[in-house]
């Protein structure tokens, strides 16, 4: 398998597209007016506590107060069993109303909600996280291996003693590699760590202790593994910093970046710029001639399976099994790709045999192997459901690149013009009773107009009748199906 990022850079927005095997998979953008801000470290102002929650709002500079839980203040060691965490202690005994901390944002602000911060603060690099004041050392569970495990974490035991006291987590590209590697990775964190230390104490509440590096440097860092073929980018500037990142921290992988100079741009290799499109839609066709709808909402997010036009050569059975493991390949790379996070639900085709059942499970697992974001299966429900959770720590892709619709307002259909004529009518009766007037005015869309002239036109001399007024109709090209008015002459 081989994979390729590309990066493309303008004033106004950046968005960096992991392909594998010319197939896009994963999308990052970030754009001047939707800054992200996971990773930054702040200087923040309790300004409210609520024991009830367990939790406080805190004061970062940001437009929405952040939030910040108990259970993000109270320090756990990764060592420790659910058997052998102490009890949570209350909010009120760890922070008070105006009490300045300093805090790290874990999730960026979602819809209404504030970002989500902790007090535990992480910095990452190439092959480490470097967790401060921690006795922890873990290792990646993406790392299998039981030696490679063991003498990872042997390293770092061996490594801690010689070099500060601080907690360290191996990361996943951390595999396979030397110890002198480790090391500059250490001295790396504790010279980004001293720094924070001074400027904590320095700066004031409100001001970004530390900022994350910028999105192109951060996919050179997260995505770059011996697999990725090379990295195209189509900014100069961007190129050199790229660069000049990997000569200090990846001089392996150095060659491997290429500035971009085409005339075609760059996201048009691929057809990039048609998938992104494409992960817009509720719909995403399979190659069989089945589907998959995927509806997000605001407490989860639902995709279903169907056959379509898919009618198989063998039995309805064969059939069905075929279609959900075509599925279960495409819906792990939508997730991947809308960025996907909370709760999933997955409704396959309903399938009798169990060993169908089984082999479909243990592929969505494989597929979801690749994903960066941790993910949690349950298996397929009495109903036929599967239940899953991804881990949300950004906007999904729609959510970042759509706004709701000012028409429907994000309900995805618009009232028909039977049932808007009907309000119509139910309006004209209430203001002929509530107010004088001679004659009345409706003002609506041409469709309701046309269809109340067309097929209404006895009820309409019915109800002038009844309400003793006339009443005349205008069509107004600016309003939409469910817009009108009823004006008093």
């Amino acid at each position: 398998m081989s994979e390729e990022i590309l990066i493309n850079v303008n004033p106004t927005e950046t968005r960096v597209a992991v392909v594998e095997n010319g197939m896009l998979q994963e999308v990052s953008l970030e754009r001047k007016s939707h800054v992200g801000y996971i990773g930054n470290i702040y200087k923040g102002t309790v300004s409210r506590v609520l024991p009830g929650m367990q939790a406080a709002f805190i004061d970062i500079g940001l437009e929405r107060t952040a939030f910040l839980h108990a259970s993000d203040i109270f320090r756990v060691e990764r060592e420790q069993s659910p058997e052998e965490l102490p009890p949570e202690p209350p909010i009120t005994s760890l922070v008070r109303a105006g009490d300045e901390v300093v805090v790290q944002v874990i999730k960026d602000p979602l819809g209404t909600k504030g970002a989500r911060l902790t007090t535990n603060l992480s910095i990452p690099s190439r092959f480490l996280v470097l967790l401060p004041e921690s006795e922890t050392i873990a290792v990646s569970l993406r790392i299998e291996d039981e030696e490679e495990r063991k003498r990872l974490q042997d390293l770092l035991g061996t490594m801690r003693q010689h070099k500060g006291e601080h907690g360290y987590i191996v990361r996943t590209n951390a595999e396979n590699v030397n110890e002198f590697v480790l090391s500059a990775d250490m001295s790396y964190l504790a010279k980004i760590w001293e720094s924070i230390t001074e400027l904590k104490n320095s700066c004031q509440p409100g001001e970004c202790i530390y900022e994350d590096l910028s999105l192109p440097v951060r996919a050179l860092r997260d995505h770059m593994h011996e697999k990725v073929d090379r990295v195209r980018i189509d900014s100069k500037e961007e190129y050199d910093r790229l660069v000049d990142f990997s000569g200090k921290f990846l001089p392996e992988w150095t060659q491997r970046i290429e500035c971009y100079t085409a005339d075609r741009p760059i996201f048009d290799l691929y057809g990039i710029e048609d998938e992104i499109d494409h992960a817009l839609h509720r719909k995403t066709l399979l190659k069989s001639g089945g589907h998959l709808v995927i509806d997000q909402t605001e407490a989860m997010t639902t995709i279903d399976v169907n056959t379509g036009s898919y009618v198989g050569h063998r039995t309805l059975e064969e059939t069905i099994y075929k279609t959900n493991l075509e599925a279960v390949q495409a819906l792990a790379r939508q997730l991947r790709l809308r960025n996907l996070g909370g709760i999933i639900i997955i409704d396959f085709i309903d399938m009798h045999n169990e060993e169908h059942k089984r082999q479909v499970m243990r592929a969505l697992e494989r597929a979801l192997e690749r994903d960066h974001a941790k993910t949690n299966v349950c298996e397929i429900s009495a109903l036929g459901l599967v239940e899953m959770t991804r881990k949300r720590t950004t906007e999904s892709l729609g959510h970042l690149m759509c706004e709701p619709c000012p028409v429907c307002s994000g309900r995805g259909e618009l009232k028909s013009a039977d049932t808007v004529l009907l309000e119509v009518f139910r309006e004209i009766m209430r203001s002929s009773r509530q107010f004088e007037a001679n004659r009345l005015l409706v003002v609506a869309s041409p469709a309701v107009v046309d269809k109340i002239l067309d097929d209404q036109s006895t009820t309409v001399a019915e109800l002038e009748e009844v309400i003793g007024k006339s009443i005349r109709f205008q069509r107004e090209e600016q309003y939409t199906q469910e817009q009108f008015d009823v004006v008093l002459l």
